[in-house]
């Protein structure tokens, strides 16, 4: 039976990659730190929950060894440069280091939409910039492992690069949705930041098609330099290839929170106040001094000035076969009370 490690298994996406995975044979490692956490998948047959923490590295090693494959679905909204770059960049590294050493096959890593693994530094969040150094981190390791595969075994990797991702349980469109079913007016920072949300489903089976992916879709046009990633990138190397996971429509916030209303029942929504940016900051900093995960960040306003939309400069999920859903086919079936 082939063998896969999943990080993040127990999250939003990571629970529809585990099922998907299941029915395709694969036998499952989810490692996660807390047991309790991982109930929504221990009914899964071929699944085996893990207790360790993936930042170390021993740990690490341990979890991954005897696996073919390996699928980094761990990644963090919120928090300080120190924390991003631990999830973001740091992990990653670790990630690529024990595959090479264990003889791991294939990584497929989930990445985000206006990521930029050549120019990172030019990114406005946190967020993305990190996104962007783990990418790179990861494609070093994998062009290195090209270049010498005559030598040695070394890993293929798939990058996909999701917008927001939607679906039953998630907290975009149902936030949006709970919001205004108690407030007379919506307060929107970013309304008119524009994303093309993804389906969960068709995000998780991105990952599958992934591992069963031989042929080279990658390639990152446009862009030059001369770097050996670049040119590795720009070459019919069937690894690393980068895979942007978008749906079929655009929206602006705007639109994405009109619908979200009209979905869950509100014949018409709240009104949407579209705020400027400095009012937009500042309702983010106050948000970010709530206690528990908060809804918004700083951060997140300076992510959002990156349009999360397909580039056209690279494959889509077409590329795997797969034909989006949109937001409208799905989501008045999870919004409706």
């Amino acid at each position: 039976m082939k063998k896969i490690v999943v990080m993040g298994a127990t999250g939003f996406v990571g629970w529809h990659v585990c099922e998907k995975l299941a029915r395709q044979g694969w036998h499952i490692t989810a490692p996660v730190r807390r047991l309790s956490d991982a109930k929504g998948i221990l009914h899964l047959p071929t699944l085996t929950v893990m207790g360790a923490d993936v930042h170390d590295a021993q740990a690490l090693a341990r979890v991954v060894e005897g696996h073919e494959a390996v699928v980094n679905l761990v990644g963090i909204l919120h928090g300080s440069l120190a924390d991003f770059e631990q999830v973001h960049v740091a992990l990653p590294k670790k990630i690529a280091h024990v595959c090479a050493s264990a003889g791991v096959q294939h990584i497929v890593h989930i990445s985000a939409l206006g990521a930029d693994a050549l120019q990172p530094d030019k990114l406005p969040s946190l967020y993305l910039r990190t996104k962007g150094e783990g990418e790179a981190v990861l494609m070093q390791a994998a062009v290195g492992a090209c270049a010498d595969r005559a030598g040695r075994a070394g890993f293929d990797l798939t990058i996909l690069r999701p917008s927001v991702v939607f679906g039953d349980g998630d907290q975009f469109l149902s936030l949006l949705a709970r919001l205004q079913g108690f407030l007379p007016v919506l307060p929107l920072a970013c309304a008119e930041a524009r994303f093309q949300p993804v389906w969960v489903e068709d995000l998780a089976t991105a990952v599958v098609r992934s591992l069963d992916c031989n042929a080279c879709v990658t390639g990152i046009a446009g862009q030059s330099g001369g770097s050996a990633l670049e040119s590795a990138l720009e070459s019919a190397l069937p690894s690393p290839r980068v895979i942007e996971a978008v749906g079929p429509d655009v929206f602006t916030l705007r639109q994405l929170a009109q619908a979200a209303a009209r979905m869950s029942g509100m014949a018409d929504g709240r009104p949407v106040m579209g705020l400027p940016d400095w009012a937009g900051r500042l309702q983010a900093m106050l948000m970010g001094l709530w206690p528990g995960v908060p809804m918004m960040s700083i951060d997140n306003i300076n992510s959002m000035k990156v349009a999360s939309i397909a580039t056209g400069h690279l494959p889509t999920l077409s590329a795997l076969g797969i034909r989006p859903t949109g937001v409208q086919a799905i989501a008045r079936g999870f919004l409706q009370p």
